[in-house]
């Protein structure tokens, strides 16, 4: 789960045009900004919160979560904080009743359909949201729910038999695994492995409603794709759905653990780029390497040296693809 901090990353050639400054009134509070502007930019000003999943700042924003949404007076529909530009004398509320209930829903449909268990701050927004994920299951079967068979009583949801799109962990190489029961479908990986960064094109969304999944081409094993393993679609994967094989493996064993991990920013050795790392450490080993979002040689970006070719420091082989 992540909130807007700073307007988006300035992708390619930094613009330096002059912008005009625009007005506007958020939450009862009045302020400028310069034009070009989201109102989730315009909010982050002002630290108003926004929730978010499918934002990045390093990502074009596509409008696909729906959890940003904000109110605009004089507009007929909510708007995506995201990606709406503002407009002089625009007036908006974060939080008001329509708002928040849209929120809800949005919350409860997806934690009714997929496990958010390895979402950062997914519990936290739940309970703030007042959610209740449970009610959109389908009523059980009489022999499952007794109240069904008292007269005039309908059956209550039963999550059990809610939709889902739960399915095996798909385990087809060393390096990430891919654990599709917990995909949200909100495309950050899909535009870091395309246009916005690397350019490989090597996943991107097959089918529609329920069947909808993030796919390689024909479906083949990641092996035989286009991947090039730089593991950029892991490190924009808000839910844990893509996730390196190391932090998979000690999760699974109970012995992942973040609050006693040390970690350590330095250069990447294998060429002459100087890529930052920033490498994970617990219990003395190396367990994840990621880079800073706001650095301006990777903006999070890494090869699959960078991100998994650190193994030499511990005397460990490399996996092979």
């Amino acid at each position: 789960m992540t909130s807007a901090i700073a307007p988006l990353v300035q992708l390619g050639r930094p613009d330096r045009t002059p912008k005009k400054m625009v007005s506007l009134t958020i939450d009862g509070h009045g302020l400028e900004v310069p034009e070009g502007t989201t109102i989730l930019g315009a909010c982050a000003s002002l630290d108003i919160e926004i929730p978010t999943l499918c934002y990045l700042e390093t990502l074009r924003p596509v409008n696909v979560c729906r959890l940003c949404v904000v109110e605009v007076e004089g507009a007929r529909v909510l708007a995506p904080a995201c990606s709406r530009l503002v407009e002089p004398d625009m007036t908006v509320h974060t939080a008001s009743p329509r708002v928040r209930h849209s929120r809800k829903l949005v919350l409860e449909l997806l934690a009714s359909s997929v496990d958010l268990s390895t979402t950062a701050g997914m519990t936290e927004l739940l309970e703030s949201y007042d959610c209740r994920p449970e009610r959109y299951g389908p009523p059980a079967p009489p022999a499952a729910n007794r109240d069904a068979a008292i007269p005039g009583h309908h059956a209550a949801p039963d999550p059990a038999f809610a939709a889902t799109v739960a399915q095996p962990v798909k385990i087809d190489n060393e390096l990430y695994v891919r654990d599709y029961t917990k995909c949200v479908l909100c495309y950050k990986c899909v535009e870091a492995c395309g246009p916005d960064h690397q350019n490989t094109f090597a996943i991107a969304v097959a089918g529609r409603g329920f069947d909808a999944r993030i796919s390689t081409e024909l479906a083949v094993p990641l092996p035989d794709s286009a991947c090039v393993y730089c593991g950029n679609c892991i490190a924009v994967c808000p839910t844990g759905a893509l996730m390196a094989k190391d932090e998979h493996d000690l999760r699974a064993a109970g012995s992942w653990d973040p609050s006693s991990q040390q970690v350590t920013d330095t250069i990447c050795p294998y060429c002459g780029v100087g890529c930052t790392l920033t490498l994970h450490v617990q219990d003395g080993d190396i367990v994840k390497a990621t880079s800073p979002l706001e650095n301006s040689i990777t903006l999070g970006n890494l090869c699959v040296k960078g991100r998994f070719g650190w193994r030499f420091v511990q005397n460990r082989s490399a996996p092979r693809a």
